[in-house]
């Protein structure tokens, strides 16, 4: 597991040196086993069927928990993977595509799959109370959806 971050530039008149000047962090990335089919934009979890410190190495895709939410989803796999593939998981930041719950506007708060595994869902307050995992910056595609997410950092 190698941390990855990525920054970007908020002086657009500085030269293009590579010189970390006014850089924000914008991303985490980290690498992981993939302990079962993942999709990409599937929220994830850590793989508790492994024991020892495989627990941290391995991810599968978040289970769905009724009402609550799967509290330990923690972040969104960029690519699909196969049982024993590295997968990267966007752990903090920006992710371009993550899968969330059909309805989902620009701004929900998002907490771990409640009915579909690896799927976000609209945190509702006094009825959702799993442990917020992300927001929306975009509405979801209504065939797809999927949208652009913040990672929450949990990990």
């Amino acid at each position: 597991m190698a941390t990855n971050t990525h920054l970007q530039r908020l002086d657009t008149a500085a030269d293009t040196t590579g010189s970390s000047v006014s850089a924000s962090n914008r991303r985490q990335t980290e690498d992981f086993i993939a302990g079962g089919a993942i999709a990409a934009g599937d929220w994830v979890a850590f793989d508790a069927s492994k024991t020892g410190s495989d627990q941290l190495l391995y991810v599968v895709e978040a289970a769905g928990v009724t009402t609550k939410g799967n509290s330990a989803a923690f972040g969104v796999a960029l690519a699909a993977a196969a049982t024993d593939e590295r997968v990267t998981v966007v752990v903090s930041g920006f992710c371009e595509s993550a899968q969330v719950a059909a309805a989902t506007v620009a701004g929900s708060a998002l907490v771990g799959p409640i009915g579909t595994a690896g799927r976000a869902e609209i945190e509702v307050p006094g009825t959702t109370t799993g442990q917020l995992c992300g927001i929306a910056l975009t509405d979801d595609s209504a065939v797809t959806n999927y949208a652009q997410v913040v990672v929450l950092k949990q990990f």
